[in-house]
């Protein structure tokens, strides 16, 4: 049996599954698959449950060794960018359209854990926006952006009632979203993979695509023990590049979020949360937190181009869970880790699909720290495209691959961090 090395709370606790075998010899397959993380593992299963049974899905790792094993684990709607940024450059009718897609992507990831019997620990009980700031101005404006142009409804939290639900004196007031959830990250990504394989979906690990290019009308992808050549490809890489192709690579960035989990707190959980929501904050680097089910608190944040040691996240994770729990003093950090997001320059995802010389290829990436809804909805959109001709996919045509210009995009995007983080914390200090 396979148990993931111990780097973080979810592989500790990770569902113990059969490993699955490197790719060997040379094979054929309709679709490829590059990436076992929740974009491919989304198209992979629902290539199959729409009666596609020749797909093959190729791990450089595991599955879910990235961040989709390593997130916060929150499942809500939306994108990084936010929805009035959305509205402003697509109008309400598109804007809205894709927004619904993840709305109805949360009700999938809810039916197919039903229906596949995924032991995810999922709590469906919403998520808390907590206000950092005294001003309720911008939770107003949200609130009434989601109801009038999306047709989303987000209760108001007014101090007394959230101080109730979450016990930290750094919060003036919150929206509470119902449609969303949270889960064990890589135990959905272990169930999402043993769904795929149970509808006959080949998923191989520890099988680095090495190689990728055309032999006649098919590509030939190649790894250390094996060969396929496949009708299509997906790249699904995020933000552990596969340097298969060079215009997919420059279209990222690979930013790090930074995770810890406390030791199991007992009664003092209860002395900070009374709600089993998940909880994140006004700012533009904000925290996010939510109640394990052994009693643990865990806590993620900070946005760097940096991958850190886990005593470095540890370090910045505490300082910023003493503002808001001091309750919390002395509590025994057990987990600490980072992991690789992939963002765009545009803030949204990247769905498409190549033409000419590169026709069968196509990319889904850029998630942007969004990911558990948006790969739901991409990897159906990705299915559908594939198996029907569905031209769905083309909703996204407007967040196409655009060059992040690497290194300077890396050193824009930590500058543009720390400007938003200092804007923040002058913010914070000005209220006093």
């Amino acid at each position: 049996m396979k148990q993931p090395s111990v780097s973080s709370y979810y592989a500790a606790t990770a569902s113990p599954y059969e490993a699955y075998a490197p790719l060997q010899g040379r094979q054929e397959a309709r679709v490829a698959v590059v990436g076992g993380g929740y974009a491919g593992l989304n198209t992979a299963l629902g290539l199959a449950e729409r009666g596609v049974r020749d797909v093959v899905l190729l791990e450089r790792e595991r599955v879910g060794f990235g961040a989709s094993g390593r997130n916060g684990g929150f499942v809500f709607a939306g994108y990084s960018l936010g929805e009035q940024a959305l509205l402003d450059q697509l109008g309400e009718t598109r804007a809205r359209a894709l927004f619904g897609l993840t709305t109805a992507a949360v009700e999938r990831i809810r039916a197919r854990i039903a229906r596949y019997a995924i032991a995810c620990d999922a709590v469906d009980e919403g998520v808390i926006w907590a206000n950092w700031f005294r001003d309720p101005e911008v939770l107003r404006r949200r609130q009434q952006l989601l109801s009038e142009h999306y047709g989303v409804g987000w209760d108001w939290l007014p101090q007394e009632q959230l101080r109730e639900r979450v016990r930290s004196p750094r919060y003036s007031d919150g929206l509470y979203e119902h449609n969303a959830l949270h889960l064990h990250p890589l135990n959905y990504a272990i169930g999402l993979a043993a769904a795929a394989a149970g509808q006959g979906v080949r998923v191989h690990e520890q099988s680095e695509v090495r190689r990728l290019k055309r032999e006649g009308s098919r590509w030939l992808l190649g790894t250390a023990q094996g060969e396929l050549l496949a009708e299509q490809v997906v790249l699904a890489c995020g933000g552990y590049l596969a340097d298969l192709y060079k215009p997919i690579d420059r279209a990222v960035l690979p930013i790090a979020t930074y995770v810890m989990a406390t030791e199991p707190l007992g009664e003092r959980l209860d002395e900070c949360l009374a709600t089993r929501a998940a909880v994140y904050d006004s700012r533009f680097a904000f925290d996010y937190y939510r109640p394990l089910p052994d009693k643990r608190l865990l806590w993620g944040g900070r946005i760097s181009i940096r991958n850190r040691s886990p005593q470095a996240v540890q370090r910045l994770l505490r300082h910023d869970l003493a503002q808001v729990f001091p309750q919390l003093k002395g509590a025994k950090i057990e987990y600490a880790w980072s992991g690789l997001m992939s963002y765009a320059r545009h803030q949204m995802p990247q769905l498409g699909r190549g033409e000419g010389d590169d026709a069968g290829l196509w990319w889904a990436q850029a998630f942007g720290g969004h990911g558990l809804a948006p790969t739901c909805a991409l990897g159906e959109l990705l299915a559908a495209a594939i198996a029907e001709g569905d031209d769905g996919w083309r909703q996204f045509a407007d967040y196409g691959l655009a060059s992040t210009h690497k290194p300077f995009g890396l050193l824009a995007a930590q500058l543009n961090y720390w400007w938003q983080q200092a804007r923040d914390g002058l913010k914070t200090r000005l209220e006093g």
